[in-house]
């Protein structure tokens, strides 16, 4: 792991993760590839470990000559993939940006990569291409089902996982056709700092905070499985370390709660922390509203390969977790203000989403 790049590494998970490998990787150099759409800023690489080892690309994956160069100027040797499209709302509404970077723009990388590690490999040579997923491919749950393991047959219920579905079959047929070295994660409902307010946690602290409502959608008893996204981070470097080729490891964080039982439980973190709030109870903001189309009922991860084969186990109960990311963002003002001063910011709010209903 020499020279790794990180494809969205300026986004919520990518932005976590490349801290992270700075710190866990001391010889590792960072190019991180972002095209700084809505929910990707510079902000979020603001005092990164060691710096020098950082190295920031402002393109899109879904231009192919972009990706090719990076793989030639920097020689890269391992791929961590985790820009894409990612919000299902946004994907209902329209799909084909989904389709265009989720799948295009995979299909992109693992050229790059193919062209450029073809003529070099040898066994075990090192080569990675880390392709980072969801459980959304796999559907959903029934109250009594048992959880997604690797094998769980796919059926996607939203174009947003339909995209994600796509793009993991593209990457297992890379692996299998041309015998690239490629390892498949899919991991739950991530949480933690530096996450996009569009999506559930930040968007309902942040909206609580200044007194505005809190749609929940249908009957709020949809389940997720939340991940804390330094747990999700370890369990990414431990892919990258100990996985095997043509491999697929779930990583879930243990934590399942219904949404509407969550978001109560964020109201209840900030009456704690914010006593004399004119919001307070914070829960009195909260409504339910008409469900959106396709809404999956209920997500869970089986992580037993994980902790098998990678010794992987998360860390954070969705207790603490939430309790402290609620404090982060209480704490990080500014970095919520340079946020929300961009102007992609104000293009999300002009498309009216925080009017809708709020899920995970």
């Amino acid at each position: 792991m020499r020279n790794v790049l990180v494809t969205g590494g300026a986004g919520f998970i990518g932005s976590n993760f490349a801290r992270f490998l700075l710190e866990r990787e001391p010889k590792a150099r960072v190019v991180n590839l972002d095209a700084l759409t809505y929910a990707g800023s510079l902000e979020n690489l603001k005092d990164l470990p060691d710096p020098d080892r950082h190295i920031f690309v402002h393109g899109d994956i879904r231009n192919a000559d972009t990706v090719a160069g990076i793989f030639r100027d920097h020689q890269i040797d391992t791929v961590v993939h985790l820009a894409a499209e990612s919000h299902v709302d946004r994907s209902i509404v329209n799909p084909a940006p989904f389709v265009q970077t989720n799948i295009l723009g995979t299909f992109n990388l693992l050229e790059a990569a193919r062209q450029a590690w073809g003529s070099r490999r040898e066994p075990d040579g090192g080569f990675r291409f880390l392709h980072v997923s969801t459980d959304e491919v796999f559907g959903s749950l029934g109250l009594d089902d048992p959880p997604f393991t690797e094998t769980t047959p796919y059926a996607p219920n939203s174009p947003y996982a339909a995209s994600k579905a796509a793009s993991d079959h593209l990457v297992r047929a890379y692996a299998r056709t041309y015998d690239l070295p490629a390892v498949i994660t899919n991991g739950s409902n991530n949480y933690g700092p530096f996450q996009f307010p569009e999506k559930l946690i930040p968007l309902v602290i942040l909206n609580a905070v200044e007194g505005r409502g809190l749609p929940i959608y249908g009957d709020g008893q949809q389940i997720r499985d939340w991940l804390h996204v330094q747990d999700h981070c370890d369990g990414l470097w431990r892919a990258l370390v100990d996985g095997r080729p043509g491999e697929t490891y779930n990583f879930g964080g243990g934590g399942q709660h219904t949404n509407l039982r969550l978001v109560q439980q964020i109201c209840s973190h900030l009456d704690h922390l914010l006593p004399d709030s004119p919001s307070s109870p914070h829960a009195s903001l909260i409504t339910l509203v008409a469900d959106r189309p396709g809404h999956d009922r209920r997500y869970a991860m089986d992580i037993t390969k994980a902790g098998k084969d990678l010794g992987w186990k998360p860390h954070y109960t969705l207790e603490d977790g939430l309790r402290m990311t609620v404090g982060w963002y209480l704490e990080h003002s500014e970095w919520i203000e340079a946020i929300r001063s961009r102007p992609s910011y104000q293009e999300w709010l002009r498309e009216n989403y925080e009017g809708r209903g709020m899920s995970a």
